[in-house]
């Protein structure tokens, strides 16, 4: 059995970008070095750059997330990026969308210890969860799947004129153009790939976004949007 690698001490940059959460912060890096890895969550050897590869990394995310918006975190595993985001960000509402159950229980322990009362668990997949949960205005990922995959299960969850914003890594530019055909047909207008963190993670975090305009996920699921409203609504009335 392989030992546990040590979390490292919290870099004077944590402080700086959690602020009063940071003892929150402090705690859910050990929950990940701890739990995270014996439940399979991470993987050991990631256990010593927790903090500039994971928190930090996600956090800063929050540099080109509107004010006050909705928030899906697609696949959030862990609860990156959607936990770090939600420590700096408490004017937003945040759902932590993800299908394995190990993995929603341990985001449900996360969530309640931490108090992060605007952050919701969801169990279920991307495209089951259409007309379940409310359209938001940007959907999260990271890690999850290339740019066209992701784009499939993530975009129909937004609201008109909303925006994915995926962290991304080296290949962000290739899997943009790659997957510029399908990002068209699920109702992109505008694509671009972002550099956040100046002065708190290098490299710098790359995130892709993708913005939709009245109609996300384009004509494949307008059909499918109409029916859950209707399920919806028909619910409601009984």
């Amino acid at each position: 059995m392989t030992e546990a690698a040590e979390l490292p001490p919290a870099p004077e940059k944590a402080r700086e970008v959690f602020g009063d959460r940071f003892a929150d912060a402090v705690r859910y890096a050990e929950l990940l070095a701890e739990a995270g890895v014996q439940r399979g969550l991470i993987g050991p050897r990631e256990v010593p750059r927790l903090w500039e590869r994971h928190l930090l990394n996600c956090a800063v995310l929050s540099e080109v997330v509107p004010d006050g918006v909705t928030v899906c975190d697609v696949g959030s595993g862990a609860g990156l990026p959607g936990i770090p985001l939600a420590l700096v960000r408490e004017d937003l509402k945040i759902t932590l969308l993800e299908p394995l159950l190990r993995r929603t229980n341990f985001l449900t322990e996360v969530v309640e210890l931490l108090g992060l009362d605007h952050v919701t668990v969801v169990r279920g997949r991307a495209e089951e969860v259409m007309g379940k949960i409310q359209p938001v205005h940007v959907v999260t990922a990271r890690a999850v799947a290339p740019l066209d995959r992701l784009a499939t299960w993530g975009i129909p969850l937004l609201r008109p004129y909303g925006e994915m914003l995926a962290l991304k890594g080296d290949t962000a530019e290739e899997e943009l153009k790659s997957a510029a055909t399908a990002l068209t047909k699920l109702g992109a207008v505008e694509t671009s790939i972002l550099h956040v963190g100046e002065g708190v993670v290098d490299p710098l975090s790359t995130v892709v976004r993708v913005e939709v305009g009245e109609s996300p996920g384009g004509v494949r699921f307008a059909a499918k949007r109409a029916k859950a409203a209707r399920t919806g609504r028909a619910r409601r009335r009984r």
